[in-house]
């Protein structure tokens, strides 16, 4: 007897952000660091802190500090104030800190996330496998060590919105919306072609869902309606290519609007200037 099984084709929730918007990373200390460490609010990036050994007290921004005595990833996507405290000039420990950019503030994920992401090691077998390849290579004197430290800390930054989006960490917004089983599909439809002539009804039916049931759960869980979703997406695209110097015609075409017109109405209303004034600014 012959017996056929099916299964569901693997899902990329991530990529099209990826490809979109890349990740950028500067590795700036590794090894032993002892007494404090503060990290003030510059420019639109972040900052990644991999403690490997020792204990950590951590302030964020006017909070309480919290003390970290495991092996931990800390993730910073903003530019959040914080101090890392190893308890006095005597006190080690083990760490390894890089700046990190997700492609500017206009990147969906920036604002999706956290203030801070913590992943103890332990929670994580595959970020693991990625901490040890970098520590080897921090501890290693080798040609090219400064651009192999800052690609693997470029995969720790993707395996740790991996974690964030298995793990449900994110209660509202585009990543928890990226955990929800079926919303993700209309998510990642979005976000993977968002040239295409999108309607509440394709878009449940991405999701495997009632139209109603669709529109509701994802105002509920992403926290506004897909339409509004979908909108916002474009035109970050669309400021993006811009930006660039795409002309708006073609960016109209990539983006999904009728006309270069249709699109310079939706930019307008979105960020308070035509497109035009975009290419004027830039050109100052």
């Amino acid at each position: 007897m012959n017996i056929h099984t099916t299964t569901q084709p693997h899902l990329d929730r991530l990529s099209a952000l990826l490809r979109r918007f890349e990740i950028r990373a500067g590795v700036f200390r590794t090894g032993p660091m002892c007494g404090t460490a503060d990290f003030t609010a510059t420019g639109t990036g972040g900052h990644i802190h991999i403690l490997r050994a020792g204990t950590l007290s951590v302030t964020n921004g006017a909070g309480a500090p919290v003390e970290v005595n495991e092996p931990t990833v800390l993730f910073y996507p903003r530019n959040l104030p914080h101090r890392l405290d190893t308890g006095g000039a005597d006190r080690e420990v083990e760490l390894l800190c890089a700046s990190i950019d997700l492609g500017g503030a206009a990147n969906p994920l920036v604002a999706a996330l956290p203030g801070v992401v913590a992943v103890p090691f332990a929670e994580s077998s595959g970020l693991r496998a990625v901490l040890e390849l970098l520590a080897e290579e921090a501890f290693s004197v080798n040609c090219g060590q400064q651009a192999v430290l800052d690609r693997l800390c470029e995969v720790v930054v993707v395996k740790l919105l991996r974690h964030v989006i298995s793990s449900g960490h994110a209660e509202i917004g585009m990543l928890a919306g990226l955990s929800h089983p079926a919303l993700q599909r209309a998510l990642t439809a979005m976000h993977d072609a968002p040239e295409k002539g999108w309607n509440l009804e394709l878009l449940a039916e991405e999701a495997g869902m009632s139209r109603t049931s669709f529109a509701n759960i994802f105002r509920d869980i992403v926290g506004q309606t897909p339409g509004s979703y979908l909108s916002h997406w474009r035109l970050t695209l669309a400021n993006e290519q811009l930006a660039k110097g795409t002309s708006l015609k073609a960016v109209a075409r990539a983006v999904g609007y009728a006309s270069p017109a249709a699109l310079s109405r939706a930019y307008t209303r979105q960020y308070g200037r035509s497109p035009r004034g975009l290419k004027n600014s830039a050109s100052r």
